[in-house]
């Protein structure tokens, strides 16, 4: 019997190893995927950036050959104005009119506009080329250098937790909650708070579960303020809503992943494999239909555990929790205008996360007050890295 057991544990432990090498390899594939994407872009751009820089030559060059030409007809009008001048001048002494000089000087000044005109434009021009070189950019950030956790994920506690920042604040009005989560479970690359300034930056967040008719509205007022944000979707959000993700993409808001299939009970409450697939079936569906690599995630009601904070890690996700929420979920229970903003603006603080729902009328219609108000205060909407 005891040997029996242990050709199991063998066994068992044989299926842990293929695993762990089935999602290394899957891993890999994916950054494989990351990199000749990013390389197609870089190329993209390239090509791109050459075109201008011919069109430009070219605009240029067609330019200047007719100030050119230009220049060498006003040249040759003027000399045929002083060649009747000189016959003028000899029409005068014989009692004719003698007014070719007045006409060489305009030939001449019209020359000279011509080649400043012409300088102009070929300044303008040559304008057109002046593309920083950092425009080349990766709009999706490279995941393999992000930290992995390299012990036994099995043997990590897996005890369900219930995430809420709490009503206790430090001096600088950040939830002492979020503070200390920060500092255990930073290193599963989760944020709770940005604590690593005391910079007056927020950072903006809606959960987008179903569509309610107010996105489009929200994505106005961001636009207008010129303030970025992140919206974690789910996939029939994704299925049912391309249009308004595809616009959130395109106006450069982070689009995050909130699981497939949002369980209630939680992501962490699901095997190894079942959470892996809530995060890479979303993950895998936007990047083919939309050209998009999602790289936050946020946990479904906000329950995770330490054990799955280590899966999403391992990933290649940013756990993004909050240090800012308030009971704006309930379409038919939402809170009264006036004291949701002033709730809003009496918990600023420096690192903050706020957690928005995109269903809420309430949101929508504060907004623009909020994101006026808070920068008067001096913080700064910051886009998430």
């Amino acid at each position: 019997m005891e040997e029996k057991d242990r050709e199991l544990a063998y066994l068992d432990e044989e299926d842990g190893e293929e695993a762990k090498e089935r999602r290394l390899e899957q891993r890999r594939v994916r950054q494989k995927r990351r990199r000749q994407r990013r390389l197609w872009r870089i190329g993209a751009w390239a090509f791109a950036l050459a075109c201008v820089c011919i069109l430009a030559a070219a605009f240029a060059k067609s330019r200047l050959g007719s100030q050119e030409s230009q220049s060498q007809g006003e040249l040759d009008g003027a000399e045929r104005s002083d060649m009747h001048a000189q016959g003028d001048a000899q029409e005068g002494q014989e009692g004719g009119p003698a007014d070719g000089g007045q006409a060489a000087s305009t030939g001449g000044a019209g020359e000279a506009g011509g080649e400043e005109g012409g300088e102009d434009e070929l300044s303008q021009a040559g304008n057109v080329t002046d593309v920083e070189a950092d425009v080349v950019q990766d709009p999706d950030e490279m995941l393999e250098d992000r930290p992995m956790f390299h012990g036994d994920i099995a043997s990590l506690d897996n005890t369900l937790q219930n995430w809420g920042q709490g009503v206790q604040f430090d001096e600088l009005m950040r939830p002492a909650a979020a503070v200390a989560a920060q500092e255990k479970y930073g290193k599963y690359s989760a944020d709770f708070v940005h604590t690593e300034t005391e910079e007056k930056k927020i950072y903006l967040t809606f959960d987008e579960g179903y569509e309610n008719g107010y996105t489009s509205q929200i994505l106005d007022v961001l636009k207008e303020k010129d303030c970025p944000a992140v919206f974690f979707v789910t996939q029939p959000y994704v299925e049912q809503e391309g249009e308004l993700v595809q616009r959130m993409i395109e106006e450069g808001h982070v689009v995050g992943n909130h699981s497939v299939n949002h369980p209630s009970a939680g992501v962490a409450s699901l095997p190894r494999e079942e959470q892996e697939q809530e995060l890479l079936g979303l993950h895998d569906y936007v990047e083919e239909h939309f050209g998009y690599e999602m790289s936050l995630f946020r946990y479904p009601a906000g329950k995770f555990s330490e054990q799955s904070l280590a899966i999403v890690q391992n990933i290649g996700y940013t756990s993004v929790f909050w240090s800012f929420a308030h009971a704006d979920w309930d379409p038919a229970n939402q809170p009264e205008e006036g004291a949701a903003l002033q709730k809003l603006l009496d918990r600023l603080h420096p690192g903050a996360i706020y957690l928005l729902h995109a269903v809420s009328a309430t949101n929508t219609h504060i907004l623009g007050q909020f994101i006026d108000q808070a920068r008067a205060a001096g913080y700064e909407f910051c886009a998430y890295q």
